[in-house]
């Protein structure tokens, strides 16, 4: 499984690939939604981990971006990692296309759990399909 973790904050993404690493998760990164756009279209991943709060393009905008897109790379499983406890953090992430939101200081435990909840619905999806 290859990961694209999408984050300004170089200490939570070494925490972040630590993590996935522990797991056999491959993770590559990208420090704000504007490069990380550039690597999904320039890359094949599985899923992407989405900061919400970086400079330049924020995870919000990126993910519309990225659910903008005319192929198969706009149906990418998308996890939002946010610090963020706004009222409307949920909603506003659901609206843009996330898939799930987590928040900031995640436990190995509640990404893997995320994760495995998505690939699983993304199989039974794509077994319906065929």
């Amino acid at each position: 499984m290859r990961v694209l973790f999408v984050e300004d904050s170089e200490v939570n993404r070494r925490v972040i690939k630590e993590m996935l690493r522990a797991g056999g998760i491959d993770m590559a990164e990208a420090e704000d939604g504007k490069v990380g756009l550039q690597m999904i279209e320039a890359n094949d991943y599985d899923l992407i981990l989405m900061d919400l709060r970086m400079p330049g393009m924020d995870g919000v905008t990126a993910i519309r971006h990225l659910r903008a897109r005319a192929d198969a790379k706009a149906q990418l499983p998308v996890i939002v990692l946010t610090a963020d406890a706004g009222a409307n953090i949920d909603v506003d992430c659901k609206d843009a296309g996330a898939d799930a939101v987590l928040n900031k200081p995640v436990s190995m435990a509640a990404l893997y759990e995320a994760i495995a909840g998505l690939m699983t619905q993304r199989s039974d999806n794509a077994v319906m399909l065929t």
